[in-house]
């Protein structure tokens, strides 16, 4: 790839696009708040606004008058957010499309980190079920429906499971686990990524495995522990020890490169230590999921004024932790489900991780 596409690719991820996105992801449990589109045939999750230089305009990328040679298409609304149990839940409140083939739902929309001096400052998990866009809690049984009406409506080709932090020991992995089997019965073979919080029971991970989960994601969002303090304070308080001992054991049930958590760029890690431990990462078999920051609406960081991080800053750590990947063999592809199976939010797809 070209330094130039390279340097579009970071800037729409951190300025956005003006387009009409009809698949759209607001609020929630991630750093993202996005519209969903298809560019140069790769998913991804921009921010939609009014105010950037891209445009996407007959099919194409647009900087001002220049097409730049992208092709674009916007995710289509999907039919299956036409459908409602019969119970009268719409099934676009039980999981959601992102991308053009990832079904995904927060399990549980509640968390117990979610009090203000204990939020992640880049989430919204529960602003979501305040606007009614969402329910509290999928049961099993939801979940296995809208798969199944996913998929064969609309192509879905993997899914991604996570959940707001629970105050029992698994943190909230049970309930995955439950899930997981529901969806599986229903459609058997789709590729499910889980995401959680390191486990007081580490056996839980076996149980995940074994209930047909194809990846897991155990987000630690940065490796500096003042970030950690600074940034997700509830989070922040588990042990990095805890995060170690529950990649390595997730590596150990699910295998190399099943395993990944996002690192954010632009929280004010120093940036080579950043490179530095997504190698450490890698060497543990773990997927680093480097994303820019992007304040969503809604979150403590947008009221305290954050700003996302540089481009070049954003290319250079996205540039260097790539090629680490391509080094030690990992894909986000191999990933097979989940964040980095998609590379959506990442640009680390376009740099060749």
């Amino acid at each position: 790839m070209s330094v130039d596409t390279m340097t579009t690719f970071v800037d729409i991820a951190l300025l956005g696009v003006r387009a009409d996105t009809p698949v759209t992801r607001r609020m929630g449990a991630g750093p993202s708040d996005d519209g969903h589109l298809v560019v140069d045939g790769v998913n991804a999750a921009l921010p939609v606004n009014p105010d950037s230089p891209y445009q996407v305009r007959d099919g194409h990328l647009f900087r001002g008058e220049t097409d730049l040679g992208l092709p674009v298409t916007p995710v289509r609304r999907p039919r299956f957010y036409d459908l409602s149990t019969a119970d009268g839940v719409p099934y676009e409140q039980i999981a959601r499309l992102h991308g053009a083939d990832v079904l995904a739902t927060t399990v549980v929309q509640t968390c117990i980190r979610y009090a203000v001096d204990q939020r992640c400052r880049f989430c919204t998990i529960e602003e979501s079920l305040r606007e009614g866009s969402t329910i509290a809690a999928k049961t099993p049984a939801q979940l296995a429906e809208v798969a199944e009406a996913a998929v064969r409506l609309d192509g879905v080709t993997q899914m991604v499971m996570t959940t707001g932090t629970t105050a029992g020991p698994d943190r909230g992995a049970r309930a995955l686990v439950r899930a997981v089997r529901a969806v599986l019965a229903a459609v058997p073979g789709l590729p499910i990524q889980v995401q959680i919080e390191p486990p007081g029971d580490l056996g839980v991970l076996t149980d995940l495995h074994q209930a047909g989960a194809t990846a897991i994601g155990i987000h630690v969002e940065s490796l500096d522990d003042q970030v950690r303090r600074r940034w997700m304070p509830g989070k922040g308080s588990v042990p990095m020890a805890e995060y170690e001992a529950a990649w390595d054991e997730a590596v150990r049930v699910f295998g190399r490169n099943r395993v990944s958590t996002y690192l954010l760029i632009g929280l004010g890690e120093d940036p080579d230590e950043l490179v530095a431990g997504a190698g450490r990462l890698i060497d543990r078999g773990v997927y680093p999921f480097a994303v820019p920051f992007r304040a969503m609406k809604g979150t403590l960081a947008v009221r305290e004024g954050a700003q996302p991080p540089a481009p070049p800053l954003v290319q250079d750590i996205t540039q260097r932790i790539a090629t680490l990947l391509r080094t030690a063999g990992m894909t986000g592809a191999g990933q097979r489900a989940g964040c980095a199976a998609c590379g959506g939010c990442s640009v680390l797809p376009r740099a060749g991780g």
